[in-house]
């Protein structure tokens, strides 16, 4: 990794374990709930890494979640995407831990993803990954375990898991199922239905730097910063899983 990633890895870091601070005092001192807690979250969340990027990478453009799109992002170089809080429904649930800030950093003419920095910090579980930080992944299960969302599982993900042999559980959260496949709590994350670039961005990243595979589920590369930012899914998984996955997943669509 060369100084200039390393110096973009550590900011992702700094500004999403910063974000994650800022989320878990405002779920301690404000007497909010529910959506409304949610809701004062993203934008909160949202105002500080805005503010903190253009403090601190003010030539660089932004794709957030919580804010209006602007096409001056399609001719940049550098591009941060971000998602100020992923599992805004969690958030809001008394004791679920499955929320995230995402930080990435998409750079033109850079390899594959084109994801060069990235971190995702899970506040309630007081863990920040980054794509700079060295993660060793774990080894897999007797019984593998498939994450998919809480809320929308793939159709396919029931004969994939049967044929493989796995459990299926849900989860909130992308960048929590992302990084619960990194730390080896899980085998795989599937993911089909809908999502955008913040969603998947960053979990990406981390997930690719510790050595995960990351793709669409045809197996095709993920890309970002498109003209409209609709990414609808995503496979992480480890690499020897990878294949088998997406061909239960081919056989089963």
């Amino acid at each position: 990794m060369t100084d200039v990633n390393e110096r973009d890895s550590a900011l992702a870091a700094e500004l999403a374990e910063r974000a994650g601070a800022l989320l878990l005092d405002l779920q301690r001192t404000s007497g909010l709930t529910g959506k409304e807690l949610g809701k004062a979250g993203d934008a909160q969340s949202n105002e500080l890494l805005l503010q903190l990027l253009a403090e601190r990478r003010p030539d660089d453009a932004v794709l957030s979640e919580e804010s209006a799109d602007s096409p001056e992002r399609l001719s940049a170089d550098r591009v941060w995407i971000i998602d100020p809080l992923d599992g805004t429904r969690e958030y809001g649930m008394p004791g679920r831990p499955d929320w995230a800030v995402h930080v990435a950093l998409w750079e033109r003419g850079a390899a594959g993803s084109a994801i060069t920095a990235a971190a995702v910090a899970q506040p309630a579980l007081s863990m920040v990954y980054a794509s700079g930080r060295s993660t060793t992944v774990r080894g897999p299960h007797s019984d593998p375990v498939f994450l998919v969302s809480d809320s929308r599982p793939p159709e396919f993900a029931a004969p994939v898991a049967a044929a493989l042999g796995a459990n299926l559980q849900p989860m909130g959260s992308a960048g929590a199922k992302a990084m619960a496949v990194l730390r080896g709590d899980a085998d795989a994350y599937l993911h089909a239905g809908g999502q955008w670039e913040w969603d998947s961005a960053a979990p990406v990243g981390v997930a690719l730097a510790a050595g995960l595979h990351a793709s669409r589920v045809d197996g095709s590369t993920l890309t970002y910063n498109a003209e409209h930012p609709y990414l609808p899914d995503l496979l992480i998984c480890r690499v020897d899983l990878a294949e088998k996955i997406l061909m239960e997943i081919a056989a089963a669509s």
